[in-house]
């Protein structure tokens, strides 16, 4: 058998496995409803996401075209065809090749440290990881698995899809390299997507290996280099292996005038500002901001955001002759007239969908982040899923506190018989307020990560955020909840802005 021919097909595969999946997450496609839409099984699709099954033509023009991909998937699989005539039942009787590395256990290692650093400097965003690993398991690892992930405008799948698509990610341009104390590292590509890259460090070089035995110790470091043109505002560090201590370190132009902001998001889904205040330092003309967490918990996600308050002059001055509303399209937001805010948002399948649900809880959160630096939310704030083009059933509050609130799968099961009128605001039209009715007491039946049904009563005025975002997830804007005849007024006109609610019963 050519090994050569063989090894260009399981890449082939792999690829193409994970555009599927790619596509499902960016559409908010679970698999049981890919298999509807597209008129297989569930167990076919996943069979193909599992590496056990090569679909048909039939099934990837029609997942392409429901999931609106563009051809992306269509592209895999040709590439898949062209890449070797041997059946999928054939390759996997064939042994694996000499010396392939073994997967290291998942629980076999641990991180004593993790230092992390960003660097913006000439066009130019570099990465630098440094871990020190442990190995705690009863086998030799000889390989690492990192991640490589790029999104130049979150909250904006579509438009992002379209810029990697038309300018992929490449690995000339990434210039990955790795090394174990002071020995190189070999690497091999386990995913390679427009946007996404997946990489085993081998512990191995031309000159010979060097496992990480039981017991042992050992300092990985590992580089590589993006574009600003590809690299969005955004870091994010996912906990994956037990970790005593992260550092995370941004530095930054000081002409730029950056601001730096971070979220968490743990196994809950909730997600809140980081617990410790990230640290500022001036450093000649860089700017430094660094943050660390001792024992952070497994499967945590510590996302860095940033804006550079002098990222080109023009910019900044283009934003600001921007409409409300047209300023909020810039960030990510859905405007009104767009299908999807017309669309009753599909539940989360929990718990199966639960890293589903705490991905766009993230989005959110981050969305929110990036609308509060251009306006004031004194009466506090929400973001609804399909607002930021994701179809799910999931919204997040902030008051004015700062307190977040999160629904997932919400839905009012008893509403007051009071009401009260107030001015409100929409970032799906935002040049205008309009005085709404709404419940002063509500109770909303929703859903935890793990899937118990929850019930919490809310009152005015975070009974109004609430509702008003829970309509956003059954298709409803604001505008038909207001009394017949009467319309929303010009932001212009409106005399609210910035201070709380006061309360008009009917």
């Amino acid at each position: 058998m050519d090994h050569g021919k063989d090894d260009a097909f399981q890449q082939a595969a792999s690829a193409l496995i994970a555009e599927l999946r790619h596509w499902r997450e960016v559409s908010g496609v679970s698999q049981k409803a890919l298999a509807k839409l597209v008129g297989y099984t569930p167990s076919y699709v996943s069979k193909v996401e599992n590496d056990s099954l090569t679909p048909s033509r039939e099934f990837i023009e029609s997942a392409d075209e429901h999931l609106r991909a563009g051809g992306a998937l269509l592209r895999r699989w040709k590439a898949l065809r062209d890449s070797g005539p041997q059946s999928r039942s054939d390759r996997h009787q064939q042994p694996a090749a000499v010396g392939d590395p073994q997967s290291a256990p998942s629980n076999a290692l641990t991180v004593a440290r993790e230092q992390a650093e960003l660097t913006f400097r000439d066009g130019l965003f570099k990465t630098r990881i440094r871990r020190h690993l442990h190995n705690v398991g009863s086998d030799p690892v000889t390989q690492y698995l990192i991640r490589i992930a790029v999104d130049r405008f979150p909250g904006d799948p579509e438009r992002s899809n379209r810029l990697y698509r038309e300018f992929p990610l490449t690995w000339e341009e990434i210039g990955l390299s790795a090394t174990c104390g002071d020995e190189p590292m070999s690497w091999r590509i386990k995913h390679d997507r427009d946007a996404f890259k997946e990489v085993w460090l081998l512990f191995e070089n031309g000159d010979g290996r060097f496992p990480l035995y039981p017991g042992q110790s050992a300092s990985i470091e590992y580089v590589y280099t993006v574009s600003k043109d590809k690299w969005g505002a955004w870091w994010t560090r996912a906990i994956r292996l037990p970790t005593n201590l992260l550092n995370m370190t941004l530095d930054f132009p000081s002409e730029m005038h950056p601001i730096v902001w971070g979220i968490e998001t743990s196994m809950t889904a909730e997600a809140s500002p980081v617990k410790t205040p990230i640290k500022r330092t001036e450093s000649g003309d860089r700017t430094i901001f660094a943050w660390s967490a001792d024992s952070p918990p497994l499967h945590a996600r510590y996302r860095i955001e940033w804006k550079f308050k002098n990222s080109g002059a023009s910019e900044v001055a283009e934003m600001k002759t921007l409409t409300p509303s047209a300023q909020m399209q810039t960030l990510g937001i859905a405007q009104e007239g767009e299908p999807i805010l017309s669309e009753v948002a599909r539940p989360f399948d929990l718990p199966t969908e639960a890293e589903d649900a705490r991905r766009v809880v993230s989005q959110l959160v981050a969305t929110m982040e990036r609308v509060s630096q251009v306006h004031t939310f004194a009466k506090g704030m929400g973001i609804a899923a399909p607002q930021i083009g994701i179809g799910r059933a999931v919204a997040v509050v902030r008051l004015p506190g700062g307190e977040i609130i999160t629904l997932i799968n919400p839905r009012i099961i008893d509403e007051s018989a009071d009401h009260d009128e107030q001015y409100e605001g929409c970032l799906s039209f935002f040049d205008v307020r309009g005085m709404v009715p709404r419940p002063t007491s509500i109770e909303v039946e929703h859903q935890d990560i793990s899937g118990k049904t929850q019930i919490t009563a809310f009152h005015q005025p975070v009974a109004r955020l609430i509702t008003h975002e829970i309509d956003h997830l059954f298709g409803t804007l604001y505008r038909v909840r207001m009394k017949p005849g009467v319309e929303p007024i010009p932001v212009s006109q409106y005399t609210g802005t910035g201070q709380p609610w006061t309360q008009h019963r009917e």
